[in-house]
């Protein structure tokens, strides 16, 4: 079997993945986004796993945790937003959360990695109030736990962006940047106040150009805390190093980028290579194996987001290179260039002349309605799923990345909509050369000579007509 991205079933929008290693299997823990949703993460907790020695079979385990189960969100009128999961000293598994705004953060508790989560409490000072409930304190959000070699716990938190009153409840709760706490034994009771670690935009202390915004993740590496979180452009994962948990953080560097910024000091989002939002994720370590985990988002919509996964390469310093984004992050090398590939699975999307943008600006559906975007039929569901590239209109790339080709193809392409024009493939985003040009006047095209030497390559599909077609998938024969 083969990994690719995104690595859950095309029907599964699990964003803010958390991924750790309990036993010999993986678990992932997110945000849990429906498809055409008006806001943010209106479904239940759900779990997914898979095999420490194969990240392709990703395996469903349910429901973990309802919103309902908070006693102060019975009726359900608040969303999940995205939690960590850590295994606390006494052996059960603790998982942190928070509501939209609510300005509180929960704790469940349960016996097994991905078992029936139960309401536990809410952090809370030691005097029994909870953390959030009095004016001033810094806003509980986006919750990274460790539970550490020693056994101390330790608790990050943090949101860059002022808080509204009616959200937190008519309190004025502070947005300093990331913050750090030690938690006592029982996992929900502060042991050492908030202190801030990570200024936001604008305060002494900040990291230049990539200052804290939110999506706070930790992790121990070779000994070292490694502190993982999304900056003010708020389409990168970034991290920091430290010696000690709750202080001396140094800069590290960009994991990922949604449009690959960064990379080749590229910095204005112009040149993006992908539509840009929000992204959230964690390191995952297998043996000598990296990866950082993050969500991509779909629909022409900041509510319908998909875990994505790239394997990182280490520094000479023990830090990591900037990922780039691929189809085939999880898969340990290049996809085969043989076989049928969805075309849902492309890492590189843009409309004519490489023009992308943000899906975080308002009204995207009508700044984008001439851009090609990924999305489904139907409504949000758990079967059948059958994600495509909408709205591919003349001049518009869906980029693929990695194949390795070892012997003389051909390819042909599954389309809708298409009353003419060529599907034209390349090895190179700015098309200065063409290795196969594909005629469209049915859904089903006929295979053409693929002309390249045996080797891996991206693959660029641009597609060149006057009518806008849904791009389904490719087949090399």
């Amino acid at each position: 079997m083969q990994a690719f991205n995104p690595y859950l079933p095309s029907w599964e929008y699990v964003p803010d993945g958390e991924p750790h290693v309990f036993g010999d299997r993986v678990y992932v823990y997110g945000s849990h986004d429906a498809f055409g949703a008006p806001i943010f993460c209106v479904n239940d907790y759900v779990c997914w796993s898979a095999p420490v020695n194969d990240l392709s079979d990703w395996r469903y385990e349910g429901v973990i945790y309802r919103r309902r189960q908070d006693p102060g969100n019975k009726l359900g009128v608040r969303s999940l937003y995205a939690p960590d999961v850590t295994q606390g000293p006494d052996g059960r598994y603790y998982l942190y959360y928070c509501f939209d705004f609510m300005g509180e953060m929960g704790v469940a508790v349960c016996d097994t990695p991905a078992g029936q989560y139960q309401f536990y409490g809410k952090v809370h000072h030691r005097d029994g109030k909870v953390w959030g409930k009095k004016s001033g304190e810094q806003f509980p959000f986006d919750p990274g736990v460790l539970t550490d070699d020693d056994g101390r716990v330790w608790l990050y938190s943090g949101f860059a962006t002022k808080v509204p009153f009616p959200a937190s409840r008519w309190h004025d709760l502070r947005n300093d940047g990331g913050v750090v706490m030690e938690l006592e034994q029982d996992m929900v009771t502060i042991k050492t106040e908030p202190k801030v670690l990570f200024p936001t935009k604008g305060k002494p202390g900040v990291f230049p150009n990539h200052a804290f915004f939110e999506a706070s993740s930790i992790r121990k590496v070779d000994g070292k805390y490694c502190f993982v979180y999304s900056s003010e452009h708020n389409h990168d994962l970034c991290y920091a190093m430290s010696d000690r948990p709750d202080g001396g953080f140094r800069f590290g560097g960009v994991l990922v980028d949604l449009g690959d910024l960064f990379l080749d000091d590229a910095q204005d989002e112009t040149h993006a290579n992908n539509y840009l939002g929000n992204t959230h994720g964690g390191l995952l370590n297998i043996g000598d194996d990296w990866y950082i985990f993050y969500h991509r988002q779909t629909n022409r919509s900041s509510y319908a987001r998909q875990a994505c996964a790239e394997k990182l390469e280490r520094t000479p310093d023990g830090g990591f290179k900037q990922a780039e984004v691929t189809s085939c992050g999880l898969n340990g090398g290049p996809l085969r260039g043989e076989g049928k590939y969805e075309a849902r699975i492309a890492c590189n999307l843009w409309a004519k002349n490489h023009e992308t943008g943000r899906y975080d600006y308002p009204h995207p559906k009508k700044l984008f309605k001439a851009h090609p975007y990924f999305t489904q039929t139907g409504k949000d569901r758990e079967e059948n799923g059958d994600q495509y590239i909408a709205n591919m209109r003349d001049g518009a790339v869906a980029g693929f990345k990695y194949f390795s080709i070892e012997k003389q193809t051909a390819l042909s392409v599954e389309t809708k909509g298409a009353k003419g024009g060529v599907m034209q493939v390349s090895t190179f985003p700015d098309f200065h050369s063409i290795c196969c040009e594909i005629p469209l006047s049915a859904d089903l095209s006929a295979a053409c000579p693929l002309n390249l030497e045996n080797g891996v390559y991206s693959l660029y599909f641009r597609y060149q007509g006057t009518e806008a077609i849904d791009f389904i998938s490719f087949l090399f024969s």
